[in-house]
């Protein structure tokens, strides 16, 4: 649901006499304008005015018997703008999480890393290393095949303790061999 029609609908719904007008249509539907009018007291032009705005949300929607129209409680389209709500919201927690996950891997590796790109050192904390190997590995290609002298080559870009940043690449699932060939695995399959 569009971001506008949801700040549209809850303009609507910030209104008392349009929120009983619903407690009402929701106790006992179908009602006529008359009818709502006289519960509230209030006249018939004003329910006309309150309806007229829950219509443009799809709150109510009204059916014609003869001279008489009676407003019914539109469930389906209250349910939507409600759920369509909390999922605004989750989006903009897991948005808020994403930047705040990208901030601390900027943070990470600017800590970590020189200004030439070099590994100052390899971090003892878990969740800093597996930062910084996803950075390392991050020019190596999904599916291709690498031999142990290329993986060295490319680790020492980084580090010279290749070795170690190799087993790592292993242990942590970044990696498998076999035969002496590297070859990343799947995202999915990456220590976290």
């Amino acid at each position: 649901m569009q971001l506008d029609k949801l700040v549209s609908f809850h303009k609507v719904m910030g209104d008392e006499t349009r929120i009983k007008l619903l407690v009402l249509l929701a106790a006992e539907q179908p009602l006529s304008g008359q009818v709502l009018a006289e519960r509230l007291g209030v006249k018939a032009p004003t329910i006309s005015h309150h309806i007229a705005k829950l219509k443009e949300v799809s709150a109510v929607y009204e059916r014609r018997d003869k001279n008489t129209i009676y407003y019914f409680l539109n469930e389906k389209s209250l349910k939507q703008h409600s759920e369509a709500l909390f999922h605004v919201l989750n989006r903009g927690r897991s948005e808020v999480e994403t930047m705040e996950k990208d901030n601390e891997k900027t943070q990470i590796l600017q800590n970590f890393l020189l200004p030439n790109g070099l590994l100052k050192t390899i971090p003892a904390q878990r969740k800093k290393k597996l930062i910084i190997f996803e950075h390392i590995i991050k020019d190596l290609v999904i599916g291709k095949k690498y031999t142990e002298k290329e993986i060295n080559e490319h680790i020492k870009k980084f580090h010279e303790d290749y070795a170690t940043i190799r087993r790592e690449f292993i242990i942590n699932h970044f990696m498998y061999r076999e035969n002496g060939i590297y070859e990343l695995n799947p995202k999915e399959m990456w220590a976290k």
